[in-house]
């Protein structure tokens, strides 16, 4: 009975400092370690990839921004303000109603086949929208001149960049809006033209909220 009762406390004992020894590792002293080369390695990326603007964080150069004027009385959905740069269409976002303390965005995909009419109405929309808020007088654009980035949204629906076509269609509007010459607005698009990833993966594209920044900058500049 005594031999019981000893080897089971001996048991629970060496249980317990397992326990101790684990968490103090995997709970303490890993985290602490990892968090220590993220943040001395990779500090922007560990922060979340923030972009500053005035000393505050105004957003992540992994997550895209809507950029439209305040609802009027009676719109479900906002018209964008043409003076910025516009990121692609968000088509597969949604708003989560369960949670009722913050009203967060869900990302997603539209899940619409290539040959869905839905889809293909989208597409349509947002063409004759491109056309219609990109054209300025003397210069105006033609269906065929819309890329896809700028009707379709991404798999995410979050995507923070667009095509450098999708932006140079857009530089003689933004400049007309902000008073702005095209070079000097096409100068911006350039600046902030990023190529492939080590020179051959993915596609050439263009921060929109890194770009909108610059483009206040140069507009407050007169």
């Amino acid at each position: 009975m005594n031999n019981s009762v000893t080897n089971t406390a001996r048991l629970l004992w060496a249980g317990l400092r397992a326990l101790l020894v684990l968490t103090l590792v995997t709970g303490v002293i890993y985290p602490l370690a990892v968090t220590g080369v993220a943040q001395g390695l990779f500090n922007g990326k560990a922060n979340g990839s923030e972009i500053k603007a005035d000393g505050k964080v105004v957003g992540s150069s992994l997550i895209g921004q809507s950029y439209d004027l305040p609802l009027k009385k009676g719109q479900e959905t906002a018209d964008p303000d043409l003076k910025w740069f516009q990121g692609r269409p968000a088509n597969g976002l949604g708003t989560n109603g369960v949670n009722t303390q913050y009203e967060l965005l869900l990302s997603g995909a539209t899940n619409l086949a290539a040959d869905s009419e839905v889809l293909a109405k989208q597409v349509e929309a947002a063409n004759a929208a491109v056309v219609r808020d990109n054209s300025v007088p003397g210069h105006p654009v033609r269906p065929s001149d819309v890329p896809a980035d700028a009707v379709t949204s991404s798999g995410s629906g979050l995507d923070p960049d667009i095509s450098p076509r999708y932006a140079d269609l857009q530089v003689r509007r933004v400049a007309e809006k902000n008073g702005l010459t095209v070079a000097a607005v096409r100068k911006l698009v350039e600046e902030h033209t990023e190529g492939r990833t080590l020179g051959f993966i993915g596609e050439p594209r263009v921060g929109v909220l890194g770009l909108n920044i610059a483009l206040k900058a140069l507009a407050a500049k007169g």
